[in-house]
């Protein structure tokens, strides 16, 4: 089978390297020939552990490639998957279809007949039977089928969530087997470990991806809520998490207290699932609360950090993190980038380290302090502050970090230290929902 991929964002880049490895013949079009080339030479366009090698591996085994030629890629293709982007569109925060459109304007002229064309973007309820009539207007002699396939992708851990997903979701209308035997054979890799595959209709599969990200960002949410409870009543929000977290209904994922949500799929989700609700007279009142609560909580921890910094007397700020995760470069919608721009405005200096992303921050803050090292970020500061989990910060040399502190302030919006640890490595120690402690 040979399959088109349509876009090399991070659904499609990740998407199509994946099914390559599963070993069908993939090619990934874009329009940038910048970012083609590169692709094809084998590197990666944006940090994700594990892509680089795929890419690389397939490549040479000539199953994968890249092309701006989406005539000629199209015309031969037996199965589409379209991963554009469909960011927010206004302050509605309802999602926008146009890249969706432009697409499917672009690509039906030169489809063969018989063709399985997949949605994986995240798209409004209603975009499949939408895009449908759309493409029995634009080729009317054309026999095709139109499935949704939601992507249930995480930045840092896409290739895993591709490889060894937790369930595989495909909307097809009734009665159209094509579509149905097509998506089944391109997941039958996973079918055979006995990964669950969900046949629907494609506006529930629509739904699904929305109702999803909202019930997560909702999770977080939530553990936030209760975390500044917990400051206020002396408790710890990790012992509180960790229980609530064993009980089989709840789960313990997503219930890591925190700075709030980020990057590109729950803030602009959820905004799109909120706007869908008000359009069709259904309110989805806790996503907007949610909505409102994250943002704020960006705003929290900000005036938390200036706090800290007018106690200790410093103007110097040493941030560790700027990604809005771990184990990515991407800066979209991250807590630290509002937090290092409200201390910005406040006239505080920041210093930055991150191991993937402070090209991007640069970008958006030149007067930021780049450095190699948290412990050359934290030379002179006196409030350093955790801001994303990565690895190297949860093995701090809390030595030789006081040596480079002017001050002895570490606030650690991640909990990445347990506080029994922080009571004897000479730190002022605050963290999430925990009460505070002062190290000797």
């Amino acid at each position: 089978m040979r399959i088109a991929v349509i876009g090399t964002g991070y659904v499609g880049l990740v998407s199509g390297a994946c099914l390559a490895d599963f070993g069908f013949q993939v090619t990934c079009i874009d329009t940038n020939a910048d970012l083609v080339a590169a692709l094809n030479r084998g590197e990666s366009i944006f940090y994700e552990p594990g892509l680089a090698e795929i890419l690389q591996r397939n490549i040479a085994a000539q199953r994968l490639a890249f092309s701006t030629n989406m005539a000629a890629i199209i015309a031969e293709a037996d199965s589409i998957l379209l991963a554009v982007g469909t960011p927010s569109r206004d302050k509605s925060g309802e999602a926008d279809m146009y890249y969706i459109n432009t697409a499917i304007e672009q690509l039906v002229p030169h489809c063969k007949q018989g063709v399985v064309i997949a949605i994986k973007s995240t798209v409004l309820v209603g975009t499949n039977a939408a895009l449908r009539e759309k493409i029995a207007v634009l080729r009317p002699d054309l026999d095709f089928s139109l499935a949704s396939n939601p992507e249930f992708l995480r930045e840092g851990q896409a290739v895993a969530d591709f490889t060894a997903p937790d369930r595989v979701v495909i909307g097809v209308k009734a009665g159209d087997n094509r579509a149905h035997e097509v998506l089944v054979q391109i997941y039958a890799p996973l079918a055979s470990r006995n990964i669950p595959i969900i046949i629907t209709t494609p506006e529930n599969a629509e739904m699904i991806k929305y109702a999803a990200n909202a019930f997560l960002a909702l999770k977080l949410t939530f553990i936030n809520q209760v975390a500044d409870l917990c400051e206020k009543l002396g408790g710890n929000i990790d012992e509180v998490a960790k229980a609530i977290g064993l009980d089989k209904r709840i789960g313990s994922a997503f219930l890591q207290a925190g700075p709030g949500f980020g990057g590109s799929c729950f803030p602009k989700d959820t905004l799109a699932f909120a706007a869908t609700g008000n359009k069709a007279g259904a309110p989805q009142k806790l996503v907007e609360n949610l909505i409102e609560i994250n943002h704020e909580r960006r705003q929290q921890t900000a005036h938390r950090i200036i706090a800290a910094a007018d106690a200790a007397q410093t103007k110097l700020v040493a941030v560790f993190g700027c990604a809005f995760k771990a184990d990515t470069d991407d800066i979209r919608e991250s807590p630290a980038i509002d937090v290092i721009a409200a201390l910005l405005e406040k006239g505080l200096t920041v210093r930055l380290h991150d191991p993937q992303a402070m090209k991007a921050a640069q970008a958006l803050f030149p007067a930021v302090q780049c450095c190699d090292s948290p412990y050359e970020a934290a030379k002179g500061a006196g409030v350093s502050v955790i801001m994303t989990e990565w690895d190297i910060y949860r093995h701090l040399d809390f030595q030789q970090l006081r040596q480079a502190m002017e001050g002895d302030v570490l606030l650690d919006m991640r909990n990445l230290y347990s506080l029994e640890e922080m009571a004897v490595r000479g730190v002022k120690y605050y963290s999430v929902g925990r009460p505070p402690v002062a190290g000797s």
